[in-house]
């Protein structure tokens, strides 16, 4: 039974209720939920009530539906920061307690089109190198990336030295002083191709992050593009204000 203050919709308490027991560990990350009925008896409300509150731990992406079986506990989502304090995609998985790494999908050498050219600031037909990865967070993949970085940038990059941190890569082995990255991030549902990859059902909601890094000497190093699941991440910004 659910005491109820007033003005205070009855799903929502029902939510919160639902969520404490997440919290606590009465339900268990991958844990299912009782079912519509279970629960409308145990907290004396309707199906419609208990449906309005399972829909919005589901948007919150506490839960996670699978048909024909039931209503299950999902894994917290991961942090990605989007601050002035950059950090790199291992080193965000590092600070979420996972250990990341990366399978390269394609590695090649290619000439560069007109946008890539005019994004990194080089000549078209320039050589470029383009890196495909599939990016994992402990042992799911969270990440599709598409890197281009110019040759001039990274002569002798290697396939085999892609497995790990791009920009420790880029840091140690060619002495490149990462200073900013300019990043736009959009939704996008995913196709069956990509859904495929990344372990998750075809169309399902998902962030195209796509990023400029620039090195201490305001030159482009890298241009990529990244579909991001979005039932596993979510990004952080960090504000600055300056009052006059």
């Amino acid at each position: 039974m659910i005491n109820r203050s007033p003005g205070t919709a009855l799903y929502y308490l029902i939510k919160e209720k639902l969520l404490e027991l997440i919290k606590n560990e009465t339900y268990q990350i991958g844990s299912q939920l009782p079912t519509e009925s279970e629960l409308c008896r145990m907290f004396d409300v309707s199906r419609t009530t208990i449906r309005l509150a399972l829909q919005q731990l589901e948007l919150d992406g506490k839960i996670h539906r699978v048909q024909g079986k039931g209503t299950f506990v999902s894994k917290p989502k991961i942090n990605e920061a989007l601050s002035q304090s950059m950090k790199s995609f291992s080193e965000q998985m590092k600070d979420a307690g996972l250990v990341s790494f990366s399978k390269v999908l394609a590695f090649e050498v290619i000439p560069a089109y007109y946008s890539l050219a005019q994004a990194l600031e080089i000549d078209e037909e320039d050589p470029v190198i383009k890196l495909v990865r599939l990016r994992h967070g402990g042992t799911e993949p969270l990440q599709h990336s598409t890197s281009f970085i110019p040759w001039k940038v990274a002569p002798g990059l290697k396939r085999e030295d892609c497995s790990g941190s791009l920009f420790q890569l880029l840091r140690g082995k060619f002495e490149i002083e990462i200073h900013r990255s300019v990043e736009s991030i959009e939704p996008i549902l995913t196709n069956e191709a990509m859904s495929e990859l990344l372990n998750i059902p075809a169309g399902s909601p998902s962030f195209l992050l796509e990023s400029i890094t620039y090195s201490a000497k305001e030159l482009p190093i890298e241009f990529s593009s990244s579909v991001v699941r979005g039932d596993r991440s979510k990004f952080v910004m960090e504000r600055y204000y300056n009052y006059l």
